[in-house]
């Protein structure tokens, strides 16, 4: 049987390049619909319109008009370009023909050669001994198992510290396959950085996305099982005119890169 989120995320084909989705109230954060959760959705439908399961997504960025309500939705897709070894394709998420997000994504074979690593996760106690997050009044938090491991436990402003940064470890409450529409899903899954530092002013309105971006950096199959936790971080460090950036990393338990990101919020 599909999870929750496999079913909140499904698309059905109607066309060779269009898929009908549904937008499920149990993703909504403070003004609508999770950005990470849209960003699923729209790899779903951009991967069934790939239909080549040896091209893996390697880059996507979605940019987000307004927020979509609850209920149908429709994604059209276009391949932009089939290479020998890459393919680029957009999709369009709309509902009642209004344009919601706009997606560009790039599937590519293996291509092997060199590799390097210079980066390395941040040293943090396992999720069994981290605190459980929890927050109130958030219907997507009910989805999520986040345990604190770096930054305020809290928004307790008493706790903040000077740096915007924050991250734990991070699963589905329900356990799930970890693919890439989940792994695009956890890019946007944590409370923002900017909530833990001292230096900024609250943020009542919340911090809408203007634009996602993520890359994956690890083949597929990620090999994680599906009640297992990945270790998640994100910092934000410039706070100018009513916007922010932030960036992102997610890593596996045992160390391994599975992904980076960065976002461009307003700060409400």
């Amino acid at each position: 049987m599909p999870t929750r989120f496999e079913r909140d995320t499904a698309v059905t084909r109607i066309s060779e390049n269009t898929f009908e989705a549904r937008l499920d109230r149990a993703w909504w954060i403070v003004r609508g619909p999770n950005g990470g959760y849209l960003a699923a959705i729209l790899v779903r439908a951009m991967e069934a319109a790939i239909g080549d399961p040896e091209r893996s997504l390697r880059s996507l960025t979605v940019h987000y008009l307004r927020p979509p309500a609850e209920g149908a939705a429709r994604v059209s897709t276009t391949i932009e370009r089939t290479g020998r070894g890459l393919s680029t394709i957009t999709a369009r998420l709309e509902q009642s023909g209004a344009l919601q997000a706009i997606a560009t994504a790039a599937f590519a074979k293996p291509r092997g050669g060199a590799e390097m690593l210079h980066a390395t996760p941040p040293k943090v106690p396992p999720p069994e001994e981290c605190a459980v997050r929890k927050l109130g009044g958030v219907p997507m938090q009910a989805q999520l198992d986040k345990r604190i491991a770096i930054g305020p436990t809290s928004f307790d402003p008493s706790e903040r510290t000077r740096e915007a940064r924050t991250g734990g470890w991070l699963r589905l409450a329900e356990p799930t396959a970890l693919d890439t529409a989940l792994l695009a899903a956890y890019t946007d899954a944590w409370p923002p950085a900017v909530f833990a530092s001292s230096e900024t002013p609250p943020l009542t309105g919340g911090v809408p996305t203007v634009d996602l971006t993520v890359h994956v950096r690890s083949p597929l199959p990620f090999s994680v099982a599906p009640d297992e936790f990945v270790l998640v971080v994100f910092r934000t460090r410039y706070v100018s005119d009513g916007f922010l950036e932030e960036d992102g990393e997610i890593w596996t338990r045992d160390g391994r890169l599975l992904a980076h990101s960065r976002q461009l919020g307003v700060a409400l």
